[in-house]
Formats: structure tokens, sequence, C-alpha cells
């Protein structure tokens, strides 16, 4: 279509009162590349989830140097499993067979990795990332339902901001209709509109008003990873509805289920049992703020800051002595050159 040549798409909302108006999804050129707003938009999402995991992290007892440990891999691992997630669900799409064995796995290998052409999954980022974070957890002996505690509102928000990535490129919508919220698409300008579900405007605000409800109990929690469990069941029990809307949602094989439907609907069965269970259980029990309950992670976490705060301090002391040496030198130094001028001097005299 010649609106996607142009990177421009034709938007409208007639049912809430906004008339046509042209998305460029370039927002510029950086030495000879487009730069879309679908990155910045995505990577503005990343920033503020990675924002609210810093400072809630740290008022849990996580040193920095361990949360930033847990935002270089799982970032990194978040994006290959988006990607990697898309594929297998659409690897038909992926594979080459027009030229020999070997040129077909190179050129099916280089098609895989341009991300750059789109097609990534959030459920792949999410479960990249949740196995990441326990791999670093158990590595680094932190506690991992504790930082999923605070990672799963802080999800909320970088899906909630990076729906609006899917917007400006016009897709992940849903089915044509004409409710009042309906969004109009035209590939040109002043070509045929079709109406559609805002699929992304629903899961962004259901988002949001996700986040909100979990910050509003999260003090509240009996126990950590909780609030996980609130953000799988509520995430998971809207994206069930929401992705049934959809026009380009992954299939299971060849059948007609929507492989994200079947996730969203798992992870809400699962969430709800587990919060039941779970109710049980800690019923009546205190939430301790170091280590949500569990005394070894209260102590594991005071014997890490110690030990942090202890290097800092012999780091302090190191640089002290060093600068304080270098003085001791640089005095000696002077004084010498002072000797030395001063024999010159009294020589000078002499003669």
């Amino acid at each position: 279509m010649p609106g996607i040549l142009l990177n421009i798409n034709y938007l409208s909302f007639p049912g809430l009162g906004i008339d046509t108006f042209a998305v460029n999804e370039v927002a510029f050129n950086l030495f000879g590349r487009e730069v879309r707003w679908y990155g910045i938009i995505l990577t503005i999402g990343i920033i503020a989830t990675c924002a609210f995991i810093y400072f809630n992290a740290k008022k849990a007892g996580f040193l920095i140097d361990d949360i930033l440990d847990y935002f270089i891999f799982c970032i990194v691992f978040g994006i290959a499993g988006a990607r990697l997630y898309y594929i297998l669900f659409n690897l038909d799409n992926f594979i080459v067979k027009d030229g020999s064995f070997w040129q077909n796995v190179r050129d099916t290998l280089i098609k895989m990795a341009g991300i750059w052409n789109g097609g990534i999954a959030i459920y792949g980022a999410l479960i990249a990332i949740v196995i990441t974070a326990y791999i670093i957890s158990r590595k680094k002996r932190l506690p991992f339902l504790k930082i999923i505690d605070i990672g799963g509102p802080a999800a909320m928000i970088g899906q909630a901001i990076g729906r609006w990535g899917n917007f400006v490129n016009a897709e992940a919508h849903g089915t044509e209709t004409d409710i009042f919220c309906r969004m109009g698409i035209a590939y040109t300008e002043g070509g045929v509109v079709n109406y559609y579900h805002p699929t992304f405007l629903y899961e962004s605000l259901w988002n949001i008003i996700g986040f909100t409800l979990i910050m509003i109990f999260f003090r509240r929690r009996k126990y950590d990873g909780q609030s996980f469990l609130w953000y799988m069941t509520w995430y998971g029990f809207g994206r069930m509805f929401i992705e049934a809307l959809r026009t380009d949602s992954l299939y299971i094989g060849d059948t007609t289920l929507r492989i994200s439907q079947v996730i969203g609907f798992a992870c809400f069965v699962a969430g709800i049992i587990l919060l039941l269970r779970n109710r049980q259980i800690y019923k009546g029990k205190p939430y301790l703020s170091e280590g949500g309950g569990n005394p070894e992670y209260a102590q594991m976490l005071t014997d890490r800051r110690e030990a942090y705060e202890k290097a800092l301090s012999l780091a302090k002391e190191k640089r002290i002595r060093k600068k304080e040496k270098k003085q001791d030198k640089n005095t000696d130094t002077q004084n010498t050159e002072n000797i030395e001028n001063k024999d010159t001097e009294n020589t000078g005299s002499i003669e």
C-alpha cells in the first residue's frame, strides 16, 4: 500500500470527535537511517519501567550494582525473547527456501535477526525477563519473589506506554466495528477509510487501571510475589479478551487457537488459584518489610548492604591515602628543589 511506502498513516476517531490527522511512522533521520516513533516510544516505556524498579528496589534494600545487573541482562534477553517468541509462532515467514542449503541458512538467520523490520511479542519478552531475573537472583542469592513483586507493576507502565507505538504504526488493531471509540485508518490521503477496534488503546487503558489498583494495595500485600500474581491475573484476564478482537494474532500451528489468548487464560487461572491458596497460607501473618516475611532474605539483604558500604568505605580510604601519598611526594620534591636552589645561590655567593 502506498501509505506504507510513505510511512504515513491517516487516522481518525469520529465517535470521539477527532477528525482525520496524519501520523508519520518516522520521527527523524540520523546518519541516513530512519528513527521510528515505534522504537522511541518503546524506549520511553523501558526507561519508565526501569525508573520505577530502580526507586522501589532501592527502598527494598537492593544494591545499585545488583539493580543495574537486572536491567542490563533483562533488557537484552527480554528483547531477544520477544523476537524469538514471534519467530517460533510465525516460522514459515522466516524460513528461506529458494537458494542452496547454505544460502538458505544464511538468509534465514539474517531474516530472523532483522528485528528492525518488525516482529516482536510482549509475552516472549515477559517470559525471558522472568527467567533471566530468576537466574540472576539465584546467582547473587537475591530474593527473586521480591524483585518480580516490583517488576510486575513496573511492566504495566512499560506496556501501557509501548502500545502507543502500535498506534503510530496503525497496527495491532482489532476487527472492523462501528463502536463509539472506533479508529479510522486510511493509508493514503483521501483514501478509503476502514474503522477498527483500537485494541492498542484497550490494552493501554487496561494496564493503567491495573497499575493503579495494584499500587493502591501494594503496601497491604502479605507476602513477596503477591503483587506479581495480581499483575499476572489482571493482565492475563484482559489480554484474553482483547486478543480475541485482533486481526494479527499468532496461532498455535494450524489450529484456530490464538497463542496469546491461551497464555492469557493460563495466567489468569494460575494467578487466581495461587492467590486463593496463598491467602489461606498467609492469613493473619504480618508482612515483614525487610525480606518480605522471610528472615533469611532480611539478613541477607542487611549483610549485602553492610558489605557494600564497607567496600565503599575501604575504596574511599584507599583514594585518600593515595592522594595524601601523592601530596607528600610533591612536598618532598618541592623541598628538594628548594634546597638545591638554595645551595646554588650559596655557591654563587662564595664565588
